[in-house]
C-alpha cells in the first residue's frame, strides 16, 4: 500500500523537473482516501481519451459531455471498485463509458449526428495533396458511414482503431469474446468499404 503522505508529496511537486511520474494506481489509492488533487490529476490524464471515445459512439457534443462527466463522477464515487490486478485504469474507465453510451442509445433510440473533422485520417500522407474541401467531404462521408454502423461494430472499431486498445482489452470493455470482437471489426470494415465505394461511384 502506498503511504498517503508519499502521494501528497509527489502531487505537490509534480510540476518540478525530474519527478517520478505518479501512476494511476497511486492516484486511485489517494482518490479512495478522498484526495481531490489526485482526482483532478486523473481527470486531466484521461478526459480526452474518454470524451473522444464517447463522441465516436454518440456523435453529439452535448451527449458526449454528459457521458464524460458521468464517467468521472463514477470514478470519484466508485474508485474502490477498480481492481488494478484485473485491468488498467483506462480499460476500466472505457468500460464505464461504453456501458453508459449503450444505455443512453437504448434509452433514446437515436443519435443526433454532427459533422466532425478527423485529424488522424486527414493527416495521412496519401491525402496531403488534396484540398481542404476534398478532405472535409471525404471525412463527412466516412463519419456518416461509421455512424450508420450497428453499435457493436462502431464500438469495436473505435476501441481498436482510434483508442489503441488490443483486441483482448477491447473485448473486455465490451464484455464480449475476442472472436466476437474480431468478427464485429471485420464486418464494420467490410461495410465501410462498401458504403464508401458506393458513395464514390
Amino acid at each position: 500500500m502506498i503511504e498517503p503522505q508519499s502521494i501528497s508529496e509527489k502531487l505537490s511537486t509534480s510540476n518540478k523537473p525530474r519527478i517520478t511520474e505518479i501512476t494511476d494506481e497511486e492516484l486511485m489509492q489517494a482518490v479512495c482516501m478522498g484526495g481531490r488533487s489526485a482526482y483532478q490529476n486523473l481527470v486531466k490524464r484521461h478526459i480526452n481519451s474518454i470524451s473522444h471515445f464517447a463522441y465516436r459512439i454518440l456523435k453529439n457534443q452535448k451527449d458526449t459531455e454528459d457521458i464524460t462527466q458521468e464517467v468521472f463522477l463514477r470514478l470519484w464515487t466508485n474508485a474502490q471498485k477498480w481492481k488494478p490486478e484485473k485491468s488498467k485504469l483506462t480499460t476500466w474507465l472505457h468500460r464505464i463509458a461504453h456501458n453508459l453510451c449503450i444505455d443512453y442509445l437504448r434509452k433514446h433510440g437515436r443519435m443526433q449526428i454532427q459533422d466532425s473533422f478527423d485529424d488522424e485520417a486527414i493527416n495521412s500522407p496519401q491525402k496531403n495533396e488534396k484540398s481542404i474541401d476534398e478532405k472535409n467531404s471525404e471525412m463527412k462521408l466516412l463519419n456518416e458511414a461509421i455512424s450508420s454502423l450497428p453499435e457493436n461494430q462502431r464500438s469495436a472499431l473505435s476501441l481498436c482503431h482510434y483508442q489503441g486498445f488490443s483486441n483482448k482489452e477491447a473485448a473486455a470493455i465490451m464484455s464480449i469474446s475476442v472472436k466476437a470482437l474480431e468478427s464485429a471489426i471485420a464486418r464494420a470494415r467490410r461495410s465501410l468499404r462498401e458504403k464508401l465505394t458506393t458513395a464514390a461511384s
